[in-house]
């Protein structure tokens, strides 16, 4: 029985509500460590978005080096992680989804071998500044915190004659894909682009509502979301943004998560707008924790790709 024909009782409404809100507002989590927390020297620095909302954000420099990378967080996260040892952070997206996220850890493995970092909160993430009343709607409002990031480092003269390269995680990845799509111009230097665990909202409802006994109301929650956001969830697909990247790019998943399903992820590597792409699953895992902590533990196909192409 469908959503459109189900009398819906308060409480699975209050679940759909849940759903819906969940997707259409970017929540914040705390920056609990900086880079000083692995021994790196760093700048705070800030800057604005390509609308003016405030943006705050790490340098961390990496003595003779005149490669850079950007790194982009995922959605709820902030430049620091996402601190899901501890609640309510703790039971935000499942079992085994529970370990602390510590991008630190990456920006480390960077700085080791040779590149400087500028790891940024999106808008209403992190310490950045709030704006468009919370709401995400598909990544159409933090496309305008990657151009001023990229405004920002043109206007440093030390960063503009950098080499430069992106490591964006998740939504980090999706609203890249989608900026790259309304700008590609703006992306002309940029010579590489790292873009792992790629979600639609789409999927990832579908696969959410799945888990949750809820299929027959994906229709619904989507209609609810369009209320708050003015958009449908199927405006996010990233394979529609795909076609637009034509830098060397290279992604990866979690095979089994229980977040997605493997073919948003298959589509949106199928349709790429290059050549020069790489994707790999991590395999027997159910946890899309796993995938933020691959390049941590196994940094190695991360680190040669960027060499291929940086150098």
């Amino acid at each position: 029985m469908t959503s459109e024909t189900n009398i819906i009782d308060d409480a699975t409404s209050a679940t759909l509500d849940a759903f819906a809100h969940g997707l259409a507002y970017s929540s914040r989590s705390p920056v609990l460590r900086t880079p000083a927390s692995v021994g790196l020297e760093f700048e705070d620095i800030s800057y604005p978005s390509s609308d003016g909302t405030p943006l705050e954000a790490w340098f961390i420099p990496c003595a003779g080096s005149d490669k850079l990378i950007v790194a982009m967080h995922a959605f709820g996260f902030s430049r620091y992680g996402f601190p899901s040892h501890l609640e309510p952070w703790k039971s935000a997206f499942g079992p085994g989804n529970d370990t602390e996220i510590d991008f630190l850890l990456d920006y480390e493995i960077l700085h080791a071998n040779g590149y400087n970092v500028l790891a940024f909160d999106f808008r209403n993430a992190g310490v950045s500044g709030d704006a468009n009343g919370g709401i995400a709607s598909n990544n159409r409002f933090e496309t305008r915190d990657v151009f001023g990031t990229l405004n920002y480092i043109h206007s440093r003269p030390d960063l503009a004659a950098m080499t430069l390269g992106l490591f964006a995680r998740c939504m980090g990845a999706n609203v890249t894909f989608r900026a790259i799509a309304e700008n590609p111009e703006a992306f002309g230097e940029v010579r590489c682009l790292v873009a792992p665990l790629l979600l639609s909202p789409r999927a990832f409802l579908e696969n959410s509502l799945a888990s949750a006994g809820l299929s027959d109301f994906v229709d619904e929650t989507d209609r609810r979301f369009q209320q708050i956001t003015g958009i449908p969830t199927e405006g996010g697909r990233v394979s529609a943004w795909a076609p637009s990247v034509t830098m060397p790019t290279l992604t990866y998943g979690v095979h089994d998560d229980v977040i997605t399903r493997p073919s948003d992820l298959e589509d949106a590597y199928d349709a790429l707008g290059t050549d020069q792409k790489s994707m790999f699953w991590i395999r027997d895992t159910p946890r899309r924790w796993d995938g933020y902590k691959y390049f941590q533990r196994h940094p190695e196909k991360i680190l040669e790709w960027f060499a291929e192409y940086m150098n």
